[in-house]
């Protein structure tokens, strides 16, 4: 997922889309240990993807204290 698609997203969009990359990061993890997991790359991919969704999280809440104190 992009950034710019990331951005679009509502507060609400935000907080269904890390759970659903959570489930998706434990599914990859289950398929590493039993060793079925053809592209490593996508659990980095998908770590990445939650810390960008975090860090759009962050950027909001800031922004709404920001304002708020003015």
């Amino acid at each position: 997922m992009d950034i710019t698609e990331i951005r679009s997203l509502s507060d609400q969009d935000l907080y269904k889309e890390i759970e659903n990359s959570r489930r998706e990061m434990m599914n990859l993890r289950f398929r590493l240990s039993t060793r079925q997991m053809e592209n490593y790359h996508e659990l980095k991919n998908v770590r990445k993807t939650i810390a960008r969704l975090k860090t759009i999280i962050k950027e909001r809440g800031l922004m709404e204290t920001e304002n708020g104190s003015q």
